[in-house]
């Protein structure tokens, strides 16, 4: 591998203007997830010191391993939903370190509205869940909810029952699951535990039932007490519900430790892994990068300069195809095959990302797609040489790779090169986006111009004749519309992805990401490798 050369000039305007921009974007990142995790009303706080319950944040300090990374996931769930009432969707999840073992952690935020489900939160945990399943990683629940939100039960039902078919299929797989039950588990929730290998159950606040005190006596009359009825004692010595009663969230978080370290211990797959060091270039200088607008092209080696171990990268097909950079690396210590886009995917490009994907495929490295493309290119002369054929030989073969994939939208990723790189819908293992990405269909401008063509095509067909005033309204309400919905944040608070991170957390990011990944065996796939 060679050392990449740097053409960065940190003196020039345009880095000095690139680099205020994003350094702006990150702090506005460090202040929302802030916000999202610790603005609440002092009452708030005041309600779970009453209940004798720990902040979700505390609970996780005493379940992980000191001084051990935790790659938070969906940090900013819901945040631009439900007019911000349910921060993070009330939930949090993340990969982390218990007793020296990787796991998924799923925990309930019951500091606001009693840590009820929304339509975002039951998603987040089913993505949750679906992470674990594919990397094989053990799964601790910390339940703590008041339920479905009944208001919007109608977007919750089908997602809640896909909580409990995940759970299922996690443990037909071998995976194990804990739950620990700080609060009440009703209704559907109550199957969250009992579908667990063990569960621990606090005392006087956890309980499991299908339906609690009120509804029993309105149902059928007759009286019970919430520890007679599914408290932690009933459960661990008649029902058999729960494994383990104890008195404090303390003790079930020392317990919950010790089970997670008396687990059978899987062997990372065969990932041909070296001793890491940091990038040779500064990974500060991305802020100064990335211009300050999607339409605007950067040199995607040099993100990869600033990322990878040593700032070393053995390139594949370097004079071929330009505008898609792949080759391998290695991050972390752990090797990699990436692709990054240098703008529109053209013929050439594709035909070199199919066989470079094909090639990691059959070496069972895992795949890295740096996003920064508006789609394939179009016209008559593309079209003649077979655009769309060779775009879907790239399609084809980025659906059928069996390597890990991960993501990282560095800049736009529009259209159908959204697909070709490994975006959400086509199952990266995990897929993060910088703040100043750009994801949707098209560019708020063309589809303003194709949709307001639309309309007034519409208009007139009516017989109307819209004034240049209307028609410049029309334009100005759809680029609005697509504006909101093709940014990072509206993205993220939809689960479009897995997180928004910093862009000099990206290296990071990605090796706790490989880490966890590589807990999963590599199948490698049968078959030769095309040259095209």
């Amino acid at each position: 591998m060679h050392r990449l050369e740097t053409h960065v000039d940190p003196n020039s305007p345009s880095y000095k203007a690139f680099y205020a921009h994003n350094k702006g974007l990150a702090a506005e990142l460090a202040e929302t997830l802030r916000k999202a995790r610790e603005d609440r009303p002092q009452r708030a706080w005041d309600r779970l010191a009453e209940q004798d319950k720990l902040p979700v944040r505390e609970r996780l300090d005493l379940l992980l391993d000191r001084g051990a990374p935790f790659l938070e996931l969906m940090s900013l769930a819901a945040n631009r939903h439900y007019d911000g009432e349910a921060p993070q969707a009330l939930l949090v999840t993340g990969i982390g370190v218990v007793s020296g073992r990787e796991v998924m952690v799923i925990a309930n935020d019951s500091s606001l509205k009693g840590g009820a489900w929304y339509p975002i939160t039951t998603r987040k945990i089913v993505r949750a869940l679906q992470i674990a399943l594919e990397n094989k990683l053990p799964v601790v629940h910390m339940l703590d909810s008041g339920g479905a939100n009944l208001h919007l039960q109608d977007e919750i039902y089908a997602w809640a029952g896909k909580i409990f078919q995940q759970q299922c299929h996690l443990s037909a797989a071998g995976i194990p699951q804990l739950a620990v039950v700080f609060g009440y588990c009703t209704a559907g929730a109550a199957y969250t535990p009992t579908l667990c290998d063990q569960t621990i159950m606090v005392r006087e606040r956890g309980a499991i039932f299908l339906a609690g005190p009120p509804l029993v006596k309105a149902a059928t009359g007759e009286e019970n007490t919430t520890e007679e009825l599914g408290g932690a004692d009933m459960h661990t010595s008649v029902s058999g519900v729960a494994d383990y009663a104890v008195d404090s969230e303390a003790e079930a978080l020392s317990l919950a430790r010790d089970i997670v370290g008396v687990w059978a211990r899987r062997e990372k797959a065969d990932s041909d892994r070296r001793a890491p060091e940091p990038p040779f270039h500064d990974p500060d200088q991305l802020y100064g990068i990335i211009p300050d607008d999607v339409k605007k092209q950067f040199e995607m080696r040099e993100v990869i300069a600033r990322v990878v171990d040593g700032s070393l990268f053995h390139e594949f097909k370097p004079r071929y195809g330009d505008t898609m950079v792949c080759g391998w690396a290695f991050i972390w210590g752990f090797k990699v095959g990436i692709l990054g886009n240098n703008g529109v995917i053209y013929s050439e490009a594709a035909n070199k990302a199919t066989t470079f994907m094909q090639l990691c495929d059959r070496d069972g490295i895992p795949l890295l797609f740096l996003h920064n493309v508006t789609g394939f290119m179009v016209g008559r002369e593309y079209e003649r040489r077979g655009i769309t054929k060779d775009g879907a030989k790239m399609l084809m073969t980025q659906a059928n790779v069996t390597v890990p994939k991960l993501s990282v939208l560095c800049h736009a990723s529009q259209g159908a090169g959204n697909y070709a790189m490994a975006g959400r819908t086509w199952d990266p293992r995990l897929v993060y986006a910088w703040p100043n990405s750009r994801s949707s269909i098209m560019g708020p401008e063309q589809a303003a111009d194709v949709l307001t063509q639309v309309r007034v095509a519409g208009l007139r067909r009516r017989g109307e004749d819209p004034s240049p005033d209307e028609i410049s309204t029309i334009k100005t309400e759809v680029t609005a519309y697509f504006e909101q919905t093709y940014h990072s944040y509206y993205l993220t608070s939809d689960l479009r992805d897995d997180g928004l991170i910093d862009p000099v957390d990206t290296r990071n990011t990605l090796g706790m990401s490989l880490s966890a990944v590589l807990n999963a065996p590599i199948v490698r796939t049968p078959g030769g490798v095309l040259r095209i």
